[in-house]
């Protein structure tokens, strides 16, 4: 390209480690990065308005084109705290679900895991700014991202999402890939890898610039949150892509 790759990220706290090389320089001579919530990345990207995002993977069917260029994500293997289902009453007694604007791919995964996991309907409802105060009675909300952790403090329930999944299916989760809309070259992901790679290898130091007093990130990063995109987790993405498609009636093409 006759410019530099256009690369998008989540503000997430999770997202952290994995852009802290680009955030330090590396890759600074190729790469223009956008950061914003996960819902504008994974738009920006859908209309070519970067080349590269950390996107939600609910994304992939309405891609044209799509290229898992990393090896890392954001992924769990089981409790990944800042993914959760909140509530007054106990899941069963739930008749209202607001979904987070901010996201794609929990919205389908609470869906797929209130019905076949929990075995409830509720009428689920596209959720506005400052929807948390409106959780109440059989009210619950899909809270995501830093926001969860303050509502961990609030909520009576909370039933987390990454949870669910591992016990409904034994698979891990992946909430998020770094996904291209064409192809690009050996070179550049080769260098790519390596950049994202440099703030797993230093997490001290990405904490230690990222204070946070609600949760401990020293553990959200090395225990809740997977960066890693192993083969398990692979098959977790085929399987979710695979209900997602059951849902919609669209068999969805995997990679």
């Amino acid at each position: 390209m006759d410019r530099k790759i256009r690369v998008g990220a989540v503000s997430y706290l999770n997202t952290k480690p994995l852009i802290y090389g680009l955030e330090k320089g590396m890759m600074e001579k190729t790469v223009e990065l956008v950061i914003d919530y996960p819902s504008n990345i994974a738009s920006a990207l859908l209309k070519d308005e970067i080349d590269v995002g950390l996107v939600p993977v609910a994304i992939i069917p309405e891609m044209k084109n799509h290229y898992i260029i990393s090896d890392y994500g954001i992924t769990s293997d089981g409790e990944v705290a800042s993914v959760c289902l909140f509530s007054e009453v106990p899941v069963e007694d739930i008749k209202v679900v607001l979904l987070d604007y901010q996201s794609r791919t929990s919205v389908e995964l609470i869906q797929i895991l209130l019905t076949e996991y929990w075995k409830i309907n509720p009428v689920f409802q596209t959720a506005e700014l400052d929807f948390q105060q409106k959780i109440s009675g059989s009210t619950a909300a899909v809270v995501i991202g830093d926001r969860a952790f303050e509502q961990r403090t609030v909520s009576k329930y909370s039933y987390d999402l990454g949870t669910a999944w591992k016990q409904l299916t034994g698979l891990p989760f992946v909430f998020a890939a770094w996904v291209s809309n064409k192809p690009l070259g050996n070179e550049f992901i080769q260098n790519f890898n390596e950049a994202i790679a440099f703030g797993l290898n230093h997490i001290d130091e990405v904490v230690k610039q990222n204070p946070f007093p609600l949760f401990n990130l020293q553990e959200y990063f090395t225990r809740f949150i997977r960066y890693g995109l192993t083969t398990a987790n692979r098959r977790g993405l085929k399987m979710f892509l695979q209900k997602v498609g059951e849902r919609s009636g669209k068999q969805i093409p995997f990679f």
